[in-house]
């Protein structure tokens, strides 16, 4: 199943400021969709809006499968949401000792009852392989360290197979390997048909990975459109604060912080 959204004028209000501004988002199947911009900009949420897990105050949200009239997440239950898209949050606590073959089954939970269900022994197969977890699996969640804990809830929220694959910062706790790991599944989930959205400070690799990029600022978009067109450095010195560097090497983007 193929999916589209997309986020017009949605505003949320905090405690004291707007969380978002009048934000608008446009997510497509088989892409990567980054959304950057400094600590409080409204990156997550955002995300949380796209997720359904977040009313905004004003806006909508509009989702297309399979080329139907537009919904909104209002229209479906918990579960059949749950098939439509996968949240990996910044944070994903778990308590007690649950294995890590058991935290990872839980990513087909969406599908029990489904004919789908009949595909989750391969399902979950498949990412622990495509996640290197084999020698996990046995061990518990809580005994592990946090870059494999991060792995581990990357293989639940793919074994999902939702269409809409939402990543907040997936790469936070990640070494070069996990990273690697991400990166290739993130890719692997574009070339299914999947619509990608994810949150990422490492500019760098965020360019060498995304197809479109959204820019927030103070909950409200300042730039979008694809890598070259968004990632400027003008656009990010405006919405880092700082003084921001952009070199492109042999049609790379380099992204760092500059002199000034």
């Amino acid at each position: 199943m193929s999916m589209s959204l997309r986020v017009v004028d949605a505003s949320v209000r905090g405690a004291d400021r707007l969380r978002l501004d009048a934000a608008s988002i446009d997510v497509r199947p088989g892409r990567i969709h980054a959304l950057i911009g400094a600590n409080g900009s409204g990156k997550s949420t955002l995300l949380t809006v796209i997720a359904g897990e977040l009313d905004s105050a004003s806006g909508r949200v509009e989702i297309t499968t399979e080329g139907r009239t537009p919904t909104t997440w209002s229209d479906y239950s918990a579960r059949e949401a749950a098939r439509l898209r996968a949240l990996l949050a910044q944070e994903t606590p778990v308590a007690f000792a649950y294995s890590v073959a058991e935290v990872i089954g839980w990513g087909r939970l969406a599908w029990q009852g489904h004919p789908d269900s009949n595909d989750d022994d391969a399902v979950i197969a498949e990412e622990i392989a495509a996640n290197d977890l084999q020698h996990l699996l046995d061990r518990r969640i809580t005994e592990l360290s946090g870059g494999e804990r991060a792995r581990v809830h990357l293989a639940r929220v793919l074994a999902q197979r939702a269409p809409l694959l939402l990543l907040d910062e997936a790469d936070a706790t990640l070494d070069l390997a996990g990273q690697a790991h991400l990166d290739a599944a993130v890719q692997r989930r574009r070339a299914a048909g999947d619509a990608i959205v994810l949150i990422s400070h490492d500019l760098t690799r965020v360019a060498g990975l995304a197809d479109e990029v959204t820019v927030l600022q103070d909950g409200r978009v300042i730039a979008a459109g694809c890598v070259e067109q968004a990632m400027t450095a003008a656009t990010l010195s405006e919405a880092y604060g700082v003084t921001v560097q952009v070199r492109n090497i042999d049609g790379s983007l380099l992204i760092s912080r500059g002199q000034g």
